[in-house]
């Protein structure tokens, strides 16, 4: 097996046991210093679950990127994403332990994002040269501080995070690699971050034992946000939309419907597609497998982009919306 062949596995084993192994030992930690999400009138679980499995899986998913970068077998900014996730991840358990401002929240997520949009190539475009470079990158980190967001908001069953994250880290992989080969090596970071979501999976699956708390779901918004910004700098803008387009559509919606209705939208509620669709008998599992289903094709028609890119985007939009029909439709029989 050639170097190519072994990076592109081992280290996406190494990730998915490291993942796997470390998230039983953070939840013994997590159970002995009883940080738990308790059930309340917003949440979705009828029992108390540690929170804080972004303990685990963030650390193992920077260890890789960290050493790819080392070895010069990725982009060296690599390296300076996942040590600003490591940043964010401490960040953000000091808000799962003691809750922070919003203020504060946000101030730290645009931080981070104007660091990584500083860490793409230098000259590279986001917007493919719609808007000048200054504009570019002010869009740019824009759109990365809603996507940390976004993933935060979208954390809210079980298995739904672990799903995204490996669906986005395997489209990815595979559409660097359908044309280009491993290239610079951005398809081994896309491999890494989508083995230590799988690793994590067994144990966030319904009915969960570990939940990933803010500590997880924000650096792990920030490296896949980060990774699909990269993709579009290298030109794929049409895969990087169409891979977490159903992400994108059910917080985005959700949002702007709970601003019309004058609410304080950065509070936790249980308005998403995904979370009615769940509430009607509590099964995570079903909503999480529809939802795996609709990632599965838009990945295949994020590969199908690189060929007929305006087709796709248009199949990938319909498949989204059938998705949000048929969570809708799974929702109307709650209560």
């Amino acid at each position: 097996m050639d170097k190519t062949w072994m990076l592109a596995v081992a280290v996406p084993v190494l990730a998915l046991g490291g993942s796997f192994a470390l998230t039983a030992l953070a939840l013994e930690r997590l159970k002995r210093r009883a940080i738990f999400d308790r059930p309340g009138q917003r949440s979705l679980h009828d029992a108390p679950v540690p929170r804080g499995g972004g303990l685990a899986v963030v650390p193992i998913l920077a260890a890789g990127w960290i050493a790819l970068a080392a070895l010069g077998d990725s982009p060296a900014q690599a390296a300076f994403v996942a040590l600003a996730a490591c940043a964010l991840a401490a960040f953000s358990f000091l808000d799962d332990l003691k809750g922070l401002p919003i203020a504060a929240r946000l101030a730290g997520h645009f931080a981070a994002a104007a660091l990584g949009v500083w860490l793409l190539p230098f000259g590279a475009t986001v917007f493919q040269g719609l808007l000048p470079p200054f504009l570019d990158r002010v869009a740019a980190t824009v759109l990365l501080a809603w996507f940390i967001n976004l993933y935060n908001f979208m954390d809210g069953i079980d298995g739904i995070t672990g799903i995204e994250t490996a669906c986005l880290g395997l489209g990815a992989a595979w559409v660097l690699t359908l044309e280009n080969g491993f290239g610079d090596g951005t398809a081994y970071l896309a491999l890494t971050a989508m083995a230590a979501a799988v690793g994590f999976l067994p144990w966030n699956w319904h009915k969960a034992r570990i939940f990933l708390g803010d500590v997880g779901s924000i650096p792990l918004g920030y490296v896949m946000g980060w990774l699909l910004l990269l993709l579009a700098a290298k030109g794929y803008w049409v895969q990087a939309l169409i891979l977490p387009l159903y992400y994108l559509a059910d917080a985005t919606i959700t949002l702007v419907r709970r601003m019309a209705r004058g609410e304080l939208f950065w509070q936790a509620h249980k308005s998403h597609f995904y979370q009615r669709a769940a509430v009607r008998d509590g099964d995570h599992a079903v909503v999480a497998v529809l939802i795996l289903a609709g990632d599965l094709t838009l990945l295949a028609l994020a590969l199908l982009a690189v060929f007929h890119p305006l087709g796709a985007l248009v199949l990938a939009a319909a498949v989204t919306g059938a998705m949000l029909v048929v969570l809708a439709r799974r929702a109307q029989g709650a209560g």
